[in-house]
């Protein structure tokens, strides 16, 4: 019998959970450096979400989700749910962070970018060895703890389609749906009115036979004789031709996003359309009229208000950002002012349906691109180098010290001038490090910078920055995404002290480093007047100022990196061309002022890159280096036919574990076989700043040691 509870009037499909002041980053590194107990940091989490519950009813939403809390990754909490835990990780002292951030005898799971999102989860390793088996503790038990502070809660799960494709492994889901079932009957049993599931892979191209898995997965758990109502969410894009699908089985509500996808043709009549019209990842306010419009353009039985995708992806509240500017704030929205935005709508007075107002904006300029000359010549004219040259990524280990003279110095208790003192020692510090370590390229460490974003913006026109606007990335990492709001323009250079005064210290050539526009751009809130391209052009255009100033400074090797160029990636294969021809157009506009003697390198990590290696060799950099070790090489099946310097990272720096000599030898060996090794580099997978330095100096030893060996042999 199909359930018969009536949809909330107003709801949104998920909130950030890392706490306003960063409270659960916190708890999550005080336990793992033992300075706390599991009892402690869960705690902490009971907090974050009663506060949570407690605040969204306060702001009168009417639909409260739970399971949307987890003290690392959704995705990780699915994979627990199903009981798909790799045999290697159940004997560890805590399985689910070993998955997450590996231990000194077990390397992590893999990590990559959720859709187009800066936001990182962790892969589920799922093989034909898996056996599924329901672990409901978690959403059962965050629907009890709701209950007694007396909220009833929608449980928020990924869905079976969703979790199998991730993990490469759909052929699974006749298996994956049995534990399933079981959640929805003891949802059931415990009073759940409604169920999410999130099924944000159905707004990407599907096959035939993937939309056939669809209907399948959603015929047999609307079956269920015993069950929630179920609400399947797909956030990021529309739906397209999967809509028809789920439409045709026994969902009672479905979630659009109405703000990348458009109204549906299709008549829902018969669902509750769980319309996404306020904005979950952006910052910008909503225009009411247009969303007025849209929602009363939906064909269904019930339409209810909601946020296009978890509010995840933006800040808790402009409550906490006195400092800007009352003109900019006006104009702005976070998590909080979102959820208004939403039960304002909802109470609102809908117009009868009609078209829905167009958003007008300029066509882009023209781009004249400067051409570097041929990758040989260039490379003849470069640097001369060791086989199988050693650098790192950029950052060092940012210690507390530092953090705390940059806070000093923003409160105004430490002189400007006794900050830069302190920055230029700790240059000293890292360039003496890597002499004695023996890596062939250094760098100085960023040791001045906050974010390798957000020290851009600050020193761009046309940015805003904020206080408290964190956003979780990953685990314990959250960033303050800067809000783009004007035209763009460097009125001063911004790296080129650092870089000249590195130099100085050293006889080894260091990097110059810079963050690539499409990185700036994808890693900010950006303006919504322009297109998406004008804005990354114009960012370009600053960077190509600093590039011509590092090199008139005399620095030789100027790496620009774009660790956001996979992660922008439209997931409609149709409109991906476009993208990556003007991405890899912003790239080589941002470079084309080096002149052949210049070595520019770029980097990318996390971000299933080798699904776009094309555009990345035509971003014509002389040296790419790229995430390979956390995700076991897989890149090199890709790279045979890549027409300049790589360098697939052989330590993976997200997990506090040292990589032994072997194990870094192995991967380069692996290497060689897929590249010339005249082309190949060695590298971290990315920088170093979340390591510690007895950590940094641990592994990098160990790469150097297993790159001599190698270098001997060949």
């Amino acid at each position: 019998m199909s359930p018969t509870a009536v949809f909330p009037a107003s709801t949104v499909l998920g909130y950030p959970r890392i706490g306003p002041r960063r409270e659960l980053k916190r708890a999550l590194e005080s336990y793992w450096a033992g300075r706390s107990t599991r009892a402690e940091l869960d705690r902490v989490g009971a907090e974050l979400r009663e506060r949570t519950w407690r605040r969204l009813a306060e702001l009168g939403l009417d639909g409260l989700p739970s399971n949307t809390f987890s003290l690392y990754d959704h995705v990780l909490d699915t994979a627990v749910l199903l009981g798909a835990v790799p045999k290697r990780y159940r004997d560890a002292a805590d399985p689910y962070f070993a998955m997450a951030r590996g231990t000194e005898e077990l390397a992590p799971l893999r990590m990559t970018k959720w859709f187009d999102t800066n936001y990182h989860y962790i892969v589920p390793e799922i093989g034909p060895e898996t056996v599924f088996e329901l672990d409901a503790a978690k959403p059962l038990g965050e629907v009890r703890e709701a209950r007694a502070l007396g909220y009833e809660t929608r449980p928020v799960v990924v869905g079976p389609v969703t979790f199998l494709l991730l993990g490469g492994a759909l052929d699974r889901l006749d298996d994956v749906l049995g534990p399933y079932e079981e959640l929805l009957a003891a949802l059931a049993a415990e009073g759940v009115a409604w169920v999410q599931l999130d099924e944000p892979a159905l707004v990407g191209d599907r096959t035939p036979e993937e939309l056939d898995a669809v209907r399948r997965a959603y015929e047999r758990l609307g079956a269920v004789t015993a069950r929630p109502a179920l609400l399947v969410a797909a956030p990021y894009g529309d739906l397209g031709e999967a809509l028809p699908v789920l439409a045709g089985t026994p969902v009672e509500a479905v979630g659009l996003d109405l703000v990348r996808g458009g109204v549906p043709a299709v008549d829902l009549t018969g669902k509750t359309v769980v319309a996404g019209v306020v904005s979950g990842r952006d910052v910008w306010r909503t225009s009411q009229e247009r969303a007025l419009a849209t929602l009363a353009a939906v064909r269904a039985s019930r339409v209810t208000v909601s946020t296009s995708c978890s509010l995840l992806h933006v800040p808790y509240t402009l409550a906490a950002e006195p400092g800007l500017d009352p003109a900019l704030k006006e104009r702005l929205a976070f998590a909080e002012e979102k959820v208004a935005e939403v039960v304002a709508l909802a109470a609102a007075d809908r117009p009868a349906a009609g078209r829905i107002p167009e958003v007008s904006v300029p066509p882009a300029a023209p781009v004249a691109l400067e051409e570097r000359g041929p990758y040989a010549v260039r490379a003849a004219a470069q640097l001369t180098l060791p086989p199988l040259p050693t650098t790192t990524i950029g950052s060092f280990p940012q210690t507390g010290e530092l953090r705390a003279a940059r806070a000093a110095v923003v409160a105004g208790t430490l002189p400007q001038a006794d900050y830069e003192q302190r920055v230029e020692a700790e240059i000293e510090r890292v360039i003496r490090l890597q002499e004695r370590l023996g890596l062939d390229v250094l760098v100085h460490g960023e040791p001045e910078r906050n974010d390798m974003v957000q020290y851009f913006a600050e020193h761009l026109d046309g940015f805003a920055v904020t206080g408290n606007g964190w956003v979780q990335s990953y685990g314990s990492r959250c960033t303050r995404p800067p809000i783009l709001h004007g035209d763009v323009t460097r009125p001063a250079p911004i790296t080129v002290r650092w870089a000249t005064y590195a130099q100085s210290l050293t006889d080894r050539p260091v990097k110059g480093m810079l963050t690539g526009p499409v990185t700036i751009v994808a890693w900010s809130f950006v303006r919504d007047d322009l297109p998406l391209r004008d804005v990354v052009f114009q960012v370009a255009d600053a960077i190509r100022d600093e590039v011509r100033d590092l090199e008139a400074a005399g620095v030789r090797i100027i790496q620009v990196d774009e660790p956001a160029l996979r992660e922008l990636l439209p997931l409609r294969r149709a409109a991906q061309s476009d993208y990556l021809e003007w991405a890899v157009a912003a790239y080589r506009r941002a470079t084309s002022g080096a002149s052949d003697h210049t070595q520019i390198h770029t980097h990318l990590c996390y971000s299933d890159a080798d699904q776009i290696l094309a555009a990345i060799d035509g971003l014509d950099a002389d040296v790419t280096t790229i995430e390979s070790a956390r995700s076991g090489g897989r890149i090199l099946g890709s790279v045979p036919g890549f027409g300049r310097g790589l360098g697939p990272g052989v330590y993976d720096i997200h997990s506090p574990r040292v990589p032994a000599v072997d194990e870094v030898e192995a991967l380069l060996r692996r290497t060689v076989e897929a590249l010339p090794v005249e082309r190949v580099w060695v590298n971290p997978d990315c920088g170093l700043k979340t390591r510690t330095y007895e950590e940094v100096e641990a592994s990098l030893t160990n790469v150097i040691t297993a790159t001599r060996r190698l270098r001997a042999e060949l």
